[in-house]
């Protein structure tokens, strides 16, 4: 059986007082959710979005083939993705804030203006406007072609945003350009943009939620999970573990002499290397050069041969010293500079590994303390070492 896409909105015609409320009220949620997980592109982003359903319920109601609601369609159709576009140039602020009021007083201005450009043309035959740039394929969607064009462009340069850093407020940009594109290329459904704007914001809501998981407990520098996860994960162990804790070797030393860019280098290349490690380990940054792994159902003979392992590859690694100061403004003249540089100054890092089990004490307090004091015992024996 095949299901169009008219029967399955038409199917939510009981729900129709719901689905007129649902979007203002998940969309809401969205904007005050934001302002304490600091997210304030999400928050414009489902601003833009409530604004663009308000209008779409109570100006764009009659039959496109009415002049002045035609109008309001292709400006809404175009400003839309356009505004959204430009989130991705704007800071990252709070939407209650000064920045906010700014923005506010901007979406303002630009209402006003669609007003005046609505009342101005609504009166006049643009039925020549209509059928040349504004042209649209009745057969297949009210929107015309240009705008079709526009969504795609828009939604190329959304897309290559999430593929170069994937932000929360990127996926929620592209999120909401998605459902704003399919509202308005089956504007002729019923219920097409409250049922969509819907799964729009609930998506948010979703994304939302998972980036103020990731910054609550993920490490933003290293990647990996932070002391946050940790503590939680101490918290639901069995009576068979072996914890370790890592520390790199003379960090200070190496932050005074080479800067605190490269140390952070530094941190992120031992956290690569610990997410290598075998054995089913789970590793997480534990506060600043100290990093902790965790071995579930094993005690710590079966662990201290990947520790080890761990320890000889991070000592056998040559890094590279980036020259932060003298980096060039532009690629090309990096190109150049390498070609010139006969030989890049290089540095070995090494660590010392403390490991405990959880015999005879099962506590995690205790095994974290017992390999903290493991961790002592590496580094007052030289350093470079794995002790238990």
């Amino acid at each position: 059986m095949i299901f169009s896409l008219e029967s399955v909105l038409v199917s939510f015609s009981p729900y129709r007082g719901l689905l007129l409320v649902l979007p203002y009220v998940l969309l809401s949620l969205v904007i005050l959710l934001s302002q304490p997980f600091n997210q304030g592109k999400t928050a414009l982003t489902a601003l833009l979005m409530m604004v663009a359903f308000y209008i779409i319920q109570n100006y764009l109601q009659s039959p496109l083939s009415d002049n002045q609601t035609r109008i309001i369609y292709v400006l809404l159709a175009t400003l839309l993705p356009l505004n959204l576009l430009q989130l991705h140039l704007l800071p990252e602020r709070r939407l209650f804030s000064r920045f906010g009021t700014g923005y506010l007083i901007f979406l303002v201005c630009q209402l006003a203006w669609g007003a005046l450009v609505v009342n101005h043309f609504a009166g006049q035959d643009l039925s020549g406007l209509w059928d040349s740039y504004l042209y649209a394929l009745p057969d297949i969607s009210p929107l015309p072609v240009l705008l079709i064009l526009l969504y795609l462009s828009v939604g190329l340069a959304c897309g290559s945003a999430i593929l170069k850093r994937n932000h929360g407020y990127d996926q929620a940009i592209f999120t909401s350009l998605l459902f704003a594109g399919i509202t308005f290329s089956a504007f002729d459904q019923d219920f097409i943009s409250s049922t969509a704007f819907s799964v729009a914001a609930v998506l948010l809501l979703l994304n939302l939620i998972t980036c103020s998981h990731e910054l609550a407990y993920v490490d933003q520098l290293t990647g990996i999970p932070g002391r946050r996860a940790l503590e939680t994960e101490l918290k639901h162990l069995g009576r068979t573990y072996t914890l370790a804790m890592l520390d790199v070797d003379h960090f200070k030393k190496f932050n005074d002499t080479h800067g605190h860019k490269t140390g952070d280098d530094v941190l992120r290349l031992v956290a690569q290397f610990m997410q290598r490690v075998r054995g089913g380990a789970e590793v997480f940054r534990y506060g600043g050069e100290e990093f902790t792994v965790l071995f579930k159902g094993k005690e710590s003979n079966e662990c201290i041969d990947h520790l080890d392992q761990l320890r000889q590859d991070i000592a056998n690694y040559e890094m590279v010293i980036r020259q932060y100061d003298d980096r060039p403004s532009n690629n090309q003249k990096g190109v150049k500079m390498r070609k010139k540089q006969s030989k890049q100054e290089t540095v070995t890092v090494t660590v010392s590994i403390g490991l405990a089990d959880s015999f005879p004490d099962h506590n995690p307090a205790a095994v974290l303390k017992a390999a903290d004091e493991a961790l002592y015992k590496a580094k007052k024996s030289g350093r470079n070492k794995v002790s238990q």
